[in-house]
């Protein structure tokens, strides 16, 4: 199996007194969106083995096995529960059991070579009970569990995070596992290149909708909202009176629901808002317990939850819970946590949205990383009810690289088993975990150390990724001419009272039609249809990388449901006034967030929206496309919005319903010269009428695959000196055969490409070699060579390459040619064969 070269990760001098090997201090910083190690841009491959459900004697061998995969870092949860002892002290040298020795976990790391992705909690889930915190803090701070809803104890193992007797525990934890990992952090010699601050925070109270409301929560909730809105907006605004704390707590465990629709609105999202407050409190205060006891100089990363059932449409959930915890600090940065299962046409603008979303609110020196890479069977319950198949973690591994994302862990790794607990509780196996005595069995290597037949997928992912690592650690996605709208209080969505029905039908309206769309069609349509684009965060956040809207930029588009907050509404109506160019996909904006009306965007585009009709069992709604896009069925649809013009914009009808010839979207112009379409209804992904749509507004395909079927995703990266790599995913069941053109000039000389049903393939443009530069390639490279030796990585097909260079060129391998052209350059030209070969291409 090739393994890519990691060493220049790696430096290493001779020690004088034992003769064993002593790292060099190392630095790994967050710098303009990249991840430098010793100043230069990296990408970083982990994958998460648990030295706690390890014996000793096997650690050598699972490091060995990730190295022999590609990777270059590992990455463990720390727990809290297995390290503290009966007697209530802490180990983590492995005196009193095998299974505590992180020590000796971090230097055998440190003999192979490879960073360390320190995971401590408090929290650590992981199918640990307790989710990784010891028992005796549950016994010992009772007030510490979340009261819900009326007063209920929350049903998971969580915890208040701020409450005292439990934030005093966590921070003892800290204050005595940091020191070991300030020791061995790269800075002083060691392989801690980065450590992330607990785990997947408000996750627990977000899928039981359990919102923390003890007294003590209430009552700084009532200081919060004080504090914002006076004492009689906040008792108008909510219903109840913030200075008496009975009644305070009594009308907001009932969720508002006996006051009017709006206040109950309003109360549910202050708890969202609150909450979001409170998780950045956490974290930032274990941020600075980590650097008062000796952690500083590397990265704080925080890892975001959201996906469900193999979907992410809930993921920027996670990201608006979060954010406030990282967005702007500086040296933190956000990791994506995603179990997607296969990678199809169905949630592959799942992955890429999510990317988009979370570096929508990064700053400018804040790259993507994934803290929890679904990697494996996907066989979690031992159960064989799903498998998943080998090439989705490669697909999955290429879409992100393409993206940006500078670090991935694979998780998990490597499975394990689940040691005793020091003292019996009597639950049914007395262990640390709850998945019985093995653990993991759905990894690429399984508790045994046997590989599955995932590893080699993960390998090949990990061999595509750092074969062009020199070209991607510092290049950064390209777009078309559109950016997507991220809006965080479209995913303030986690807590609703079961009593709430003003509430519930809100969250309904929001789910189905925010992020990427209604039935996620716009994102859909956008990525499938061959664009390539990033986010942008319409809260205006000060650190969002689009915060201030350029109306000479790209255009917004915004899946938008009838709730958009007053001042979205007002950024957006004022983009559009000073020209800029907007697509709105769902209904018109009506209401603010705590339900009152607002029409300010509505009435800037000069529309009023009507009625809103759903397709029932015994009903379907219809549209059809007016004369601009051609001759064209009409389209059964799930849900429209009859819309009108006031006559104050112009307006041009680009849809109807079929059933009585209402428009149901617009092409409209306001006075300023700005453009905006409005499709109030799911239209079918057809591409090509999606394509056309956005054409209206000046958004067309830098990338094009002519002859390519839906299910290739594309999109290129560049660096700043005009290098380029151009990644082609096909998600789709069947093989793809196209030709390439960017800006307009066909690729490769116009060669078919082929790709294979489930593949994938980076592909070089301009690359500089020492005296050459590669114009393109129809495979991908595979390692950084020498200057004056290029490494392909062939696939099954045949292939070429063109070399623009004044130096002799050879190549290795059986039928393999080098040939100078007309022009004086060189092609390389390789038959058919086995895929994966390498070639090596020299210049003499």
């Amino acid at each position: 199996m090739h393994t890519p070269d990691t060493a220049d990760l790696h430096t290493q001098t001779p020690g004088e007194a034992d003769g064993r090997s002593v790292r060099q201090p190392r630095s790994v910083r967050l710098e303009r969106r990249r991840l430098m190690v010793d100043g230069v841009p990296r990408v970083v491959m982990a994958g998460e083995v648990h030295y706690f459900r390890l014996h000793r004697r096997d650690w050598a061998d699972r490091l060995d096995k990730l190295r022999a995969a590609g990777c270059n870092a590992v990455a463990s949860y720390m727990p809290w529960l297995v390290h503290e002892t009966a007697s209530g002290k802490v180990d983590l040298t492995g005196s009193t059991s095998e299974y505590r020795d992180l020590v000796g976990f971090l230097e055998l790391a440190a003999e192979r070579d490879l960073l360390v992705l320190a995971r401590p909690g408090p929290f650590i889930m992981a199918e640990l009970k307790n989710e990784g915190v010891p028992f005796r803090i549950y016994r010992e701070h009772p007030d510490a569990v979340p009261l819900g809803w009326n007063g209920t104890p929350a049903p998971t193992r969580t915890l208040d995070y701020l409450e005292p007797g439990y934030l005093r525990e966590a921070e003892r934890w800290y204050e005595t596992i940091m020191p070991v990992l300030a020791e061995h952090l790269v800075t002083r010699g060691g392989p801690v290149a980065a450590v992330q601050l607990d785990n997947e925070v408000g996750m627990l109270s977000w899928v039981t909708n359990t919102p923390e409301l003890t007294d003590r929560t209430l009552a700084d909730l009532a200081g919060w909202a004080e504090e914002r809105f006076g004492r009689e907006e906040t008792l108008r605004r909510y219903g109840a009176d913030p200075r008496d704390a009975a009644a305070w707590a009594t009308w907001w465990r009932a969720g508002g629901t006996h006051g009017t629709e709006q206040q109950q609105l309003a109360l549910h999202h202050a708890i969202g808002d609150h909450h979001r407050d409170r998780y950045a409190r956490y974290l930032l205060r274990l941020r600075d317990v980590a650097q008062e006891n000796g952690v500083e100089g590397v990265p704080f990363l925080v890892n975001l939850h959201g996906t469900s059932e193999g979907r992410g449409r809930t993921f920027p959930i996670g990201i608006s819970q979060l954010s406030r915890s990282y967005a702007g600090v500086p040296q933190m940065t956000s990791g994506s946590d995603h179990y997607v299962f296969e990678l199809t046409v169905e949630n592959v603008p799942d992955l890429y949205v999510m990317n988009a979303f979370m570096a929508a609110v990064h700053d400018a020196d804040q790259p993507l990383t994934s803290l929890e890479f679904e990697a494996g069977t996907g066989d979690y319950g031992e159960d064989l009810s799903r498998q998943a198949s080998p090439e989705a973690t490669e697909l999955k591994t290429r879409l992100c690289a393409a993206q940006g994302n500078r670090l991935i862990n694979y998780y998990l790794f490597s499975g394990g088993h689940n040691p005793p607990l020091d003292e019996p509780v009597g639950d049914g196996n007395d262990r640390v975990a709850f998945t019985g005595e093995r653990h993991g069995f759905a990894a690429p290597v399984d508790p045994e150390g046997r590989l599955s037949e995932t590893y080699p997928a993960l390998a090949s992912g990990v061999r595509a990724v750092l074969g062009s690592g020199h070209l991607l650690a510092d290049m950064d996605e390209e777009f078309d001419d559109v950016v997507l709208g991220y809006v965080p209080d479209h995913y303030l969505t986690e807590y609703t009272h079961p009593a709430a029905a003003r509430r519930e039908h809100l969250v309904w309206q929001l789910e189905r039609h925010r992020g990427m769309g209604s039935r996620d069609i716009l994102a859909r349509a956008l990525l499938l249809g061959g664009h390539s684009f990033g986010a942008v965060d319409l809260s205006g956040a000060a650190t969002s990388a689009g915060a201030d809207l350029d109306p000479a930029g790209p255009v917004v588009a915004l899946a938008s449901p009838p709730v958009l907050g007053r001042a979205v509404q007002e950024r957006l109506a004022e983009f559009i006034r000073a020209g800029g160019r907007l697509l709105l996909h769902g209904v018109l904006p009506s209401l603010d967030d705590d339900g009152t009306p607002c029409t300010v965007l509505a009435d800037t585009l000069g529309l009023v929206g009507g009625e809103t009709i759903d397709g029932t069992p015994h009903h379907y709604p219809s549209v059809r496309a007016t004369d601009w896009a051609g001759a064209r069925a009409e389209v059964r649809v799930n849900v429209l919005q009859r819309l009108a013009a006031t006559g104050t914009t112009q307006a041009e009808p680009l849809a109807v319903d079929v059933a009585d010839g209402s428009p149901v979207a617009f092409d409209v112009t306001v006075p300023g010269g700005g453009r905006a379409t409005v499709l109030a209804c799911d239209y079918a992904c057809h591409l090509d009428f999606w394509r056309l749509l956005l054409g209206r507004l000046g958004v067309h395909r830098r990338l094009v695959a002519h002859g390519a079927t839906a299910g290739l995703v594309t999109t290129t990266g560049v660096d700043a000196a005009g290098q380029r790599l151009v990644h082609l995913v096909n998600v789709s069941t069947v093989p793809q055969k196209f030709t390439l053109e960017l800006a307009g000039v066909p690729l490769a000389d116009g060669a078919e490409i082929e790709l294979g049903a489930r593949q994938g393939r980076m592909l070089p443009l301009d690359v500089q070699l020492d005296g050459a530069v590669l114009r393109w390639a129809t495979a991908e490279l595979d390692g950084a060579g020498d200057g004056s030796t290029l490494l392909l990585r062939r696939g099954a097909a045949a292939g070429s390459a063109l070399l623009e260079t004044d130096r002799p060129v050879t190549v290795d391998g059986a039928g393999s040619t080098a040939t100078r052209t007309a022009a004086g350059h060189w092609r390389v030209s390789w038959p058919q064969g086995a895929d994966g070969e390498q070639l090596r291409v020299r210049l003499t």
